[in-house]
C-alpha cells in the first residue's frame, strides 16, 4: 500500500527534530455546495532541523517515531 503524501505549511519548529505542519483540505459542503476549508496539524520528523516557520513542505507517512509523530518531512516546495 502506498504511503500518503500531504502538503502543508510549517507553523512551529520549536521542538528538536520535529516540525508542526498545518495541512489544509478544501471540499464542497454536502448540502450548501459552498467550498469549505478545514485544517489539521501534524507533527513531522525533521532530522536536521532545516525547516523553519512558513516553509511549504511535503510530509509522508512513516512508522511511529514517538507517541504522536507518524510523519516525516520529505522535501520543501518551491
Amino acid at each position: 500500500m502506498p504511503k500518503r503524501i500531504l502538503q502543508g505549511v510549517v507553523v512551529s519548529d520549536k521542538n528538536d527534530k520535529t516540525v508542526v505542519v498545518r495541512v489544509e483540505r478544501r471540499f464542497a459542503h454536502p448540502l450548501l455546495q459552498k467550498t469549505v476549508r478545514r485544517s489539521k496539524k501534524y507533527k513531522a520528523h525533521d532530522e536536521n532541523n532545516q525547516f523553519k516557520v512558513g516553509d511549504v513542505v511535503s510530509i509522508e507517512e512513516c512508522a511511529p517515531i514517538s507517541k504522536d509523530k507518524r510523519w516525516t518531512v520529505v522535501a520543501a516546495q518551491a
